[in-house]
């Protein structure tokens, strides 16, 4: 892993401040049909965790961001990284990659145990995520399972992960039916 005193941009958590401007990053990576997702379904009502939301910043513009949600996976409390976007312009040059290693690292040291993802596996393996076993864990909604990856921030904590996945809590009032709460 790189040291961020090496790196011609600076890894820091998200301010308050920042979340305008990493949505409309979101917004620009991602489009309005990112709401329809299962991920983002998971999302909703749900706050998130503010102390694994990091921000690529090189020379005062906003390159990168990274968050992470809470979620439930059968009986096992879980983290779901995304959404991960970079700067268009700034693909490449290793920016996700380093929002990733720094958001894990915080995440070890709170003591997470298992972080979950959809995404392209080459691209995620950088990091250590791996395909998770067809149909062990079932989103709410479609999703291409053989996009499914994990990673156990604690040995084997992926081993035995199997359930639905739902939202671990609800912080703000959503309709009952996209809850995901039952």
């Amino acid at each position: 892993m790189s040291e961020a005193s090496e790196l011609p941009w600076t890894i820091r958590s998200e301010r308050p401040e920042d979340a305008p401007l990493v949505e409309a990053l979101n917004q620009t990576a991602f489009g309005p049909g990112r709401f329809a997702k299962a991920a983002y379904r998971l999302r909703e009502g749900v706050s998130q965790v503010a102390s694994l939301a990091f921000v690529a910043v090189e020379d005062g513009a906003l390159r990168g961001s990274v968050r992470f949600w809470p979620i439930a996976i059968g009986g096992t409390r879980a983290l779901m990284l995304g959404p991960l976007a970079v700067t268009a312009g700034q693909r490449g040059r290793g920016i996700g990659v380093a929002l990733m290693e720094r958001a894990l690292d915080e995440a070890r040291a709170l003591d997470h145990a298992v972080v979950i993802l959809i995404g392209d596996e080459p691209y995620y393996a950088r990091v250590g995520f791996a395909k998770l076993p067809p149909g062990r864990i079932r989103f709410p909604g479609p999703v291409d399972r053989s996009r499914i990856l994990g990673l156990s921030l604690k040995a084997g904590a992926t081993l035995n992960l199997s359930g639905e996945v739902r939202k671990a809590r609800l912080d703000d009032p959503v309709c009952a039916d996209g809850a995901g709460l039952g």
